[in-house]
């Protein structure tokens, strides 16, 4: 089994500049793992009573329809979760910029006057892989705030004291 602290070296922990930056090849790897775990077991869930109670199917078919079950769901929820590795962030000085979508490109900014506070999140998960989730909250009534899932550990602590850098200027300014 490789280690995780092989994956995916870390980038330098330089502040982000104004490219646009996509998560890490080990954060798509594990979100399209998580989702497949969660389909797979709701789709064997899904038809095992009917499998049971099924009196005309031998036991070799409903072993392979179970499986055929469990395939089909493990593979949807892996293209669910693939679908992270089309999200892109980017910071510069008009605030957090996050780009979601292949086909259809959902963009959101978040002005750095808007942002009220700046959350990471760590599951038992992304913390095994050095992964995070940088949560932006906003003085916004339509948008609460956003959510950037499976950024590099480093990225998202340098991204976090970014944004708290220009709160911070921007309290000043007032």
């Amino acid at each position: 089994m490789t280690d995780p602290a092989s994956i995916d070296q870390p980038r330098a922990t330089a502040p982000p500049t104004a490219d646009w930056h996509a998560p890490p090849a080990r954060a798509v790897r594990l979100h399209a793992g998580f989702l497949a775990a969660i389909f797979a077991l709701c789709a064997i869930g899904a038809v095992a009573g009917p499998l049971a109670a099924a009196d005309g199917l031998g036991g070799g078919l409903r072993i392979g329809l179970g499986g055929l079950a469990l395939v089909l769901g493990g593979g949807f929820g892996a293209w669910l979760g693939r679908r992270l590795r089309h999200q892109r962030w980017k910071l510069d000085a008009e605030g957090l910029w996050l780009r979601q979508g292949r086909l259809w490109w959902r963009e959101t900014r978040v002005p750095a006057s808007r942002v009220q506070h700046v959350d990471l999140k760590h599951g038992p998960l992304e913390r095994r892989f050095r992964l995070a989730t940088l949560v932006v909250h906003t003085a916004a009534v339509h948008l609460s705030g956003i959510t950037v899932r499976g950024l590099d550990e480093a990225d998202a602590e340098a991204l976090r004291d970014a944004l708290a850098r220009q709160l911070d200027d921007a309290g000043d300014a007032l």
